[in-house]
């Protein structure tokens, strides 16, 4: 532990019982050869208001290495607080050279108790983002939106470090006072490529050890470490190199009792403790058993071979059949000119097979006319929901093999994402993301999960569900009407809407864009808890449309509603009349009065931003009239400023088809 021993300065550790001065020296914890690997601590940045708005504390740490780098894949980013966000850059503090690297991420939430206490850390009072690769010189810059001013009561701070992933778990206790000031952080670390040392008795410079050693250099090419090889021990630096380990005195090798252990130079052998020769006889009657053996055995392989050929030659059929070569061809073409990964796979039925344990019988979720959905687990732990399907058009397949492509490509929080398909089988299988919670319509019709299905929740999945609808008519690269909206179709994950089940969509060519559709959707039985169609109900009460539409006429809009959602303390009352209206228009049997997607989705948004600022409500209503008059001059661009807190990507990628957000009179 002296500049003597240290190899330079680098590398220079200093033995002291003082504690290190903030941003000149670091507290090493470990160190470790083999992972080449060293545990600091590092300085917990702060950004800390008072309740008059007045900033009492920030700081922001910096590291500056030259031997160490940040380890990617040991470390995390992690920032807490309820109005909060930070960066981790790869400069110097105070340095004016444009940063390589800068990532981070942003944490909210308005009242202590909606953040989570089960330790995750996703974005509600903690987030959390891993280290890019090779980060050497690093600052923690940390940030408050409105200076806590919301949540100054509970949330003072804005805390932002990076700490190695086994050491940190989140509390909500610590939005009041993290109280650490460090925390463990894991850095690799190596040899600049310069740098050899001098072997004593040849005066010749290397930059390992003479024998037995590997250099291995690290992706930039600029560092190295050395280790031993297998069978080898020692320190690899050293100019004696690494020593070779005598496995059969140390016990380490698999040799029997009847067996002689054998040391050879990196590794052992096992020879036989007694050698005999075989007599001619047995030596004839061990050949002849092998003989037979090999007949039993050659014979049954053959005919396997021979089946498995045809099985292949059957699968391959299938494949072309199915547009096998279309679509390969396309995903082909699709990743050379977006150089994507996010394009889908063409999965084996093999590993289909795998994934349903043979589609066996506990695997199935879901079963109609159109066929059976298997949960499946692929090799890499993913769950995936697998749709088999029964009947497959041959006339169809160009298009079959279009839809694929394009909405393999979707990438929606509000869609469950297609994964891929399978080509093999006579009929084709298509592998979508798993969602465990079931479909809307379990939630709706079921009286236990109903009474958990709040105004709020329902208004959010009818919000989200027009959303991703005027997604898919106007932002996809080809606009796609899904043609079959209906309560089973939308499945539920932590009450977030997730649009499924595309089997009857259909691609809309970019001249055929004022297309309108017909579509079954879920605004009337969110409203009502009822079914569309119900023979059990009297006969002026079976269709929910007309049910609704004359509630509404008769002004008994809250003997339909179910009951429950409507809550006077919460004071939503007006809300449910105005979706109830806008459902009305919805149900309007001329197609030019009724609403495009675009205006429901805005008008349910606006609803739900209405619900969670009720302060603002007025503000908001002027705001959002001035908004529609102007969406009927321009209907392309729709500022941020003017339109509140409403997502400008959502708003821009709205266009006018009209998709018309109801329940059609026939309950389709």
């Amino acid at each position: 532990m002296s500049k003597n021993c240290s190899l330079n300065d680098n590398f220079f550790i200093n033995c002291s019982k003082s504690t290190p001065i903030y941003g000149e020296n670091i507290g090493v914890t470990n160190i470790s050869t083999d992972p080449h690997e060293m545990t600091i601590m590092w300085y917990v940045a702060k950004d800390c208001y008072n309740e008059s708005d007045a900033r009492v504390w920030r700081n922001k740490p910096w590291l500056k290495f030259r031997s160490l780098s940040i380890s990617s894949s040991k470390n995390k980013f992690v920032v807490i607080g309820c109005d909060s966000y930070a960066y981790l850059q790869d400069k110097e503090e105070g340095m004016q050279k444009e940063s390589n690297v800068s990532m981070g991420c942003m944490s909210f939430c308005n009242d202590k108790d909606d953040v989570p206490d089960d330790g995750s850390c996703s974005g509600i009072g903690c987030c959390q983002v891993d280290i890019p690769k090779g980060l050497k010189n690093a600052t923690i810059l940390p940030y408050s939106f409105e200076n806590h001013t919301d949540v100054i009561k509970f949330n003072p701070c804005t805390y932002a470090f990076v700490v190695e992933r086994t050491q940190f778990n989140f509390s909500r206790n610590f939005l009041g006072n993290f109280s650490e000031t460090k925390m463990p952080v894991v850095v690799d670390w190596a040899i600049d490529n310069k740098t050899e040392t001098r072997e004593a008795s040849s005066g010749k410079y290397t930059k390992c050890g003479r024998d037995n050693t590997i250099l291995e250099f690290t992706p930039d090419g600029l560092q190295y470490n050395c280790k031993c090889k297998k069978g080898y021990r020692g320190n690899a630096y050293l100019p004696a190199g690494c020593t070779d380990i005598d496995e059969c005195n140390s016990g380490d090798n698999n040799c029997t009792k009847d067996q002689i252990c054998d040391n050879t130079p990196g590794s052992f052998t096992c020879k036989d403790r007694h050698r005999q020769s075989y007599s001619l006889i047995y030596k004839i009657v061990i050949a002849a058993a092998i003989g037979v053996i090999a007949l039993f055995i050659c014979v049954p392989w053959l005919y396997l071979v021979l089946k498995k050929r045809k099985l292949i030659q059957l699968k391959e059929k299938f494949f072309r059949q199915n547009g096998g070569l279309i679509l390969r061809q396309k995903l082909s073409g699709d990743r050379d000119q977006y150089n994507s990964n996010e394009t889908a796979k063409i999965f084996t039925e093999e590993e289909l097979l795998n994934a349903t344990l043979k589609y066996d019988d506990t695997r199935i979720i879901g079963q109609g006319g159109f066929g059976t959905v298997y949960k499946g687990i692929l090799p890499d732990n993913r769950i995936v929901a697998i749709k088999k399907s029964k009947l497959m058009d041959q006339n169809q397949i160009e298009q079959f093999i279009n839809e694929v492509v394009v909405l393999s490509q979707i990438n929606h929080r509000n869609v469950v994402k297609l994964l891929g398909c399978c080509l093999e089988t006579q009929v084709p299988s298509l592998v979508y993301e798993f969602v465990p919670n079931g479909t809307l319509s379990d939630h709706i019709h079921d009286k236990e999960k109903s009474c958990k299905l709040v105004w709020e929740i329902r208004l959010r999945i009818a919000s989200e569900t027009a959303e991703v609808l005027s997604y898919l008519h106007s932002a996809a690269s080809t606009p796609i009407i899904h043609r079959d909206v209906k309560p089973s179709n939308i499945l539920v994950d932590n009450y977030t809407a997730k649009v499924s089940d595309f089997g009857a969509s259909r691609l809309v060519p970019q001249d055929q864009i004022e297309l309108a559709t017909m579509v079954q959707v879920v605004l009337v039985e969110l409203l009502t808890g009822k079914k569309a169609i119900c023979f059990e109900r009297p006969e002026a009460e079976r269709s929910l449309a007309m049910h609704f539409l004359s509630s509404m006429k008769r002004n008994e809009l809250f003997e339909i509603v179910e009951s429950g959602i409507v809550k006077e303390d919460f004071g939503n009352k007006e809300q449910v009349e105005e979706v109830a209206r806008l459902a009305r228009r919805c149900l309007n049997v001329n197609g030019e009065e009724r609403p495009t997607m675009k205006e429901v989705a805005m008008e349910l948004e606006g609803l739900r931003r209405m619900e969670k600022h009720p302060w603002a409500n007025h503000e908001y209503l002027v705001k959002f009239e001035e908004t529609e008059s102007l969406l009927a001059h321009d209907q392309t661009s729709i500022s941020y400023k003017d339109m509140g807190e409403i997502s400008s990507a959502n708003i821009a990628s709205y266009d006018t088809v009209r998709d018309n957000f109801f329940i059609d009179f026939n309950g389709r």
